[in-house]
């Protein structure tokens, strides 16, 4: 058996102190998540951040920093997700139309995530908040990417 771990992206974007957030079905619950996603084949994974953005919320969004690479093994399916996120700037709201899975998209503050601390999609999500609150950043030169 061949180990796969999952290569995905994820987008904190604060505007107002209020981040922009993904309300979605998976495996059955309606979740919370920041803007997130596989990188597909051939993808940069800048690019792969901004797609998933727009996917989920109808915001363009440009990545300023990298906020760190986050390692979950969800207990739901036992697979491995790499997640790659980066704090990004909100440049415009585009569409309306969302992905399938996608609810709504939302902006919410700090505390009301901590409220929805059990609807979170994992433990991730308010990481990231937190890590982003604390003032991690990391120059987007950290990722070398040769199709970029």
């Amino acid at each position: 058996m061949t180990w796969k771990p999952h290569a995905t992206v994820a987008v904190i974007t604060e505007k107002d102190g209020r981040f922009l957030m993904v309300e979605e079905r998976s495996n059955g619950r309606i979740v919370f998540n920041q803007p997130a996603g596989h990188v597909e084949e051939h993808e940069t994974i800048l690019d792969a951040a901004r797609r998933e953005a727009l996917e989920e919320t109808g915001w363009s969004v440009e990545p300023r920093h990298f906020l760190g690479l986050y390692t979950y093994l969800a207990p739901a399916n036992g697979r491995t997700y790499y997640r790659m996120c980066f704090v990004a700037e909100a440049l415009q709201h585009k569409t309306e139309e969302l992905d399938d899975d996608i609810i709504a998209a939302h902006w919410l503050t700090y505390d009301e995530l901590r409220e929805r601390q059990e609807s979170l999609r994992s433990p991730l999500v308010l990481r990231c908040v937190e890590d982003y609150l604390a003032g991690r950043r990391f120059p987007l030169s950290v990722i070398v990417d040769p199709a970029a």
